[in-house]
């Protein structure tokens, strides 16, 4: 029988979770197989793919019927197909979050994108969303900008799980630590348990190689005189053409060590003996991009322990088959630095932080963009299926 590599990076200390959700994954008994039988501990959705699996799906019709006979507006036709897609994943994982003593098990749902940048709002949906989707195996995710964070904070304080996406630079990774400890100070203020809430930091892995890879193309595309400046240009895009230590992982491994500085720490102990759980760190972003790079490269150099991996489905059969693991995370380091700090040399000239900020400016855009598609599509299927 051909070995399920899935299977072996759970003995590294690492999860893996699936990034997808759709009613038919769920009918059909796929979930059930992955959950029991592939590895999968975990699911996370986002609007991209609640706007695949929804929209010219005839699975669905019934539902959205029975939200027109029951006069519901459009948002709350989506909500309840959402809700319920959510609960049952919810409670096919509830076995994995028993046995796991609440470490995995979780679903996570995405707070409406549209309110990324907006505090009260965000805070309102995600207390609005633990409740009535009522499962305590649900993650909601709340972007981690500026207006986010403090949504994270005060979410985490009143108890619910919170997944903060988004995140690309270690800065932005830092801040997401502090608003979880800030938030679970908070609750212990009040003299309430902290021993039950589970976070996850999503860190986005190869839209920075993508957006690095684009800029270095750029520049070698105008045409460079000096041979040493293209040299030194193909060395950082060849970096990531070889999958070894790309710019996304280098990063990656940067964050773990913020993330074990973090642990480590006296404030981190305190409120480790009064119960709290770490704040893992999820890489995201994990399908590759480029047909140079190894299908696997975004598994395999991360594999270590206290981290999530979320893999859509082509990612897990690849894995599945194929990944070589080993405990990686920890490994090439300081070449890592390296690599970041080589941007700045001015014959390449990448700036990080310019990098990060489109990127997150893009990775709202890209879930804005189906989630008002997925309305206009469902307010479409609403006046057709509606009775004249």
């Amino acid at each position: 029988m051909a070995t399920n590599h899935l299977l072996e990076i759970k003995q590294y200390g690492q999860s893996i979770w699936m990034d997808n959700l759709n009613r038919e994954v769920i009918q059909s008994g796929e979930l059930k197989d992955l959950v029991e039988n592939q590895g999968i501990s975990g699911i996370t959705s986002n609007p991209a793919i609640f706007e695949t699996a929804i929209s010219n799906n005839a699975m669905y019709d019934a539902d959205i019927e029975a939200g027109i006979r029951a006069g519901l507006p459009t948002y709350k036709i989506y909500e309840s197909l959402v809700f319920a897609d959510i609960r049952n994943a919810c409670d096919m994982l509830r076995p994995v979050y028993e046995a796991s003593n609440r470490l995995d098990g979780y679903v996570s749902i995405e707070v409406p994108p549209t309110i990324a940048h907006d505090t009260e709002a965000s805070i309102a949906q995600a207390r609005r969303y633990f409740q009535e989707i009522g499962r305590e195996n649900l993650m909601v995710k709340i972007p981690g900008t500026v207006a986010g964070l403090p949504a994270v904070e005060q979410a985490i304080a009143e108890g619910i799980n919170i997944n903060t996406t988004l995140l690309f630079s270690v800065d932005s990774y830092i801040n997401t630590a502090e608003a979880y400890m800030c938030g679970l100070e908070k609750r212990l203020a009040q003299g309430k348990d902290i021993s039950k809430i589970a976070a996850v930091a999503s860190f986005f892995l190869s839209r920075i190689d993508s957006n690095v890879d684009a800029k270095i193309d750029e520049k070698l595309k105008r045409g460079i005189d000096d041979i040493s400046h293209q040299a030194k240009l193909q060395a950082v895009r060849g970096k990531v053409a070889l999958a070894k230590l790309s710019v996304g992982i280098a990063n990656a491994k940067i964050a773990y060590q913020e993330y074990k500085k973090i642990i480590q720490s006296d404030r981190w102990q305190s409120l480790a003996a009064k119960g709290a759980n770490v704040q893992r760190l999820l890489w995201a972003s994990t399908s590759t991009k480029d047909p140079k790079y190894k299908d696997v490269m975004y598994v395999e150099e991360l594999i270590g322990l206290d981290t999530v991996n979320t893999l859509p489905p082509a990612t897990i059969a690849a894995c599945i088959d194929h990944c070589n693991v080993a405990n990686r995370l920890e490994t090439d380091v300081e070449e890592a630095y390296q690599l970041m700090e080589s941007l700045k040399d001015p014959d390449i000239n990448i700036d990080l932080n310019v990098v990060m900020e489109e990127l997150l400016v893009e990775g709202i855009d890209k879930f804005v963009k189906p989630y008002e598609s997925l309305m206009n599509s469902l307010e479409n299927k609403v006046k057709l299926l509606s009775p004249v």
